[in-house]
């Protein structure tokens, strides 16, 4: 199957206008107001971000991953992709083009997989950006594994309790509903014995533990990503969200294209640091001339060009792939890769950059410090690297098959008898030619 490198002219004169706006009128707001980026902003600041929503929406550019029905424009993958990459230049890129994690993936599947009234209550205010949601899936003593997890939801009448503990809440301080994962019935394999519950943020029960930040952050101020507890919180039974025993499914719909999404905004952040890193380079003398002209700064710089080059590529075809293939299940091999790969080209890239930079580089007058931060975030959000690299490897193993015998399929001497095997009478006309015996 052909792959067109091409972007329609119309879309790209989209992608030009995202570049330059983002640079624009959204930096400003992550210098003068970062800890607004996910929370519900004070009438103030909202004078300001709607109009600029309003922009987004105006040009059909909101919301992009969701169908028309649902408000977005339909995007396949490779747009989406080639959008991220912008939008993972700015911390308040995604909000102001409601593309925001977790709201993105929480919407996907309530679009999916809720019910006409849990969509009217839950998903259209999210949908409009006027609310922000939070996903309580991992647990303390289990991380991202579902076959650790302990949190109970258990039926009572016409009520599900929930009774539990989850980690790594995100926006679970700001958010206006929760999406919560718990087990339904211990006795089946937790692939199947796990549901997903919609969980108002007022139900009494809810205890945030420990407002647990990320590094730099300020716990009073912006995201939080807590220890939760659940105790004997009561929803009526209508908050399930799909069917009893689906949550791993309903998991899996989330996180597909999302990987995708982060992938291309990895390669938003390399770019990013990349082309500071070029600046400087051509900026800053040593030793008689530009660094530029030093032949480990210009192995940084062609490094880093190559390294983002091979990364951004894989990442679109596999969004092509995706495309073309009917969603992201056939190309399981592929989005386990590209995850597990990100963070080593965020890590490998602002880290030279910080290094042409000097001291200045790992100065609070720098955003490098805060972009080589979040090299350690891609290697753990939507699953850690260890778990994505032994399912690339299993993939690629389901390829394969062992040897038929106690060597190698390519030992040599066995194949060299198999080729003088097949060649015989040429071998023996070669012999009686050079007037020797052939060698059998």
């Amino acid at each position: 199957m052909a792959w067109d490198f091409s972007t329609e002219p119309e879309f790209q004169a989209q992608l030009d206008w995202m570049h330059q706006f983002v640079a624009d009128e959204i930096e400003p707001l992550s210098l003068l107001w970062p800890e607004y980026h996910h929370a519900p902003a004070p009438p103030w600041l909202r004078d300001v971000i709607d109009p600029l929503k309003e922009q987004v929406k105006a040009r059909d550019l909101w919301a992009c991953h969701l169908g028309p029905d649902l408000g977005g424009s339909g995007f396949g993958q490779v747009k989406l992709a080639l959008m991220n990459e912008i939008l993972g230049r700015d911390i308040w890129a995604p909000t102001i083009f409601g593309t925001q994690a977790p709201d993105t993936g929480n919407a996907e599947i309530i679009a999916h997989y809720g019910t006409e009234e849990q969509k009217e209550r839950y998903l259209q205010p999210l949908l409009e950006g006027e609310v922000f949601s939070c996903f309580s899936m991992t647990e303390p003593q289990a991380g991202a594994d579902p076959k650790l997890f302990r949190t109970r939801a258990t039926r009572d009448g016409d009520e599900w309790i929930i009774d539990g503990e989850k980690f790594f809440s995100s926006n679970a301080n700001d958010a206006e509903f929760f999406i919560v994962m718990a087990v339904t019935n211990p006795d089946v394999s937790p692939y199947e014995g796990m549901s997903m519950f919609l969980v108002p943020a007022e139900t009494p029960g809810i205890e945030i533990l420990r407002p647990t930040t990320l590094w730099g952050e300020d716990p009073d101020h912006g995201v939080i990503h807590p220890h939760l507890r659940y105790e004997d919180v009561r929803v009526p039974a209508d908050s399930l969200l799909g069917d009893e025993g689906q949550a791993f499914v309903i998991a899996q719909t989330r996180l597909g294209g999302g990987r995708v999404h982060h992938s291309m905004r990895a390669v938003g952040v390399a770019t990013r640091a990349f082309e500071m890193m070029c600046e400087r380079a051509l900026s800053r003398h040593a030793h008689g001339s530009v660094i530029a002209d030093k032949q480990l700064v210009q192995q940084m710089i062609a490094d880093s060009w190559s390294q983002i080059q091979q990364y951004r590529l894989f990442v679109l075809h596999t969004a092509w792939t995706i495309d073309h293939s009917g969603g992201t299940a056939r190309v399981r091999r592929e989005v386990a890769a590209i995850k597990n790969a990100g963070a080593r080209l965020v890590h490998d890239v602002v880290q030279r950059a910080i290094q042409i930079h000097g001291a200045l580089g790992v100065s609070n007058e720098m955003p490098l410090g805060g972009m080589w931060l979040q090299a350690a975030m891609y290697g753990i959000f939507d699953g850690p690297t260890e778990v994505h690299t032994v399912t690339v490897a299993r993939e690629i193993l389901k390829g394969f098959r062992p040897a038929d015998g106690l060597w190698p399929s390519e030992w040599l001497p066995e194949k060299l008898a198999a080729a003088r095997a097949k060649h015989a009478d040429t071998l023996d006309a070669q012999a009686r030619a050079e007037g020797s015996s052939p060698e059998r």
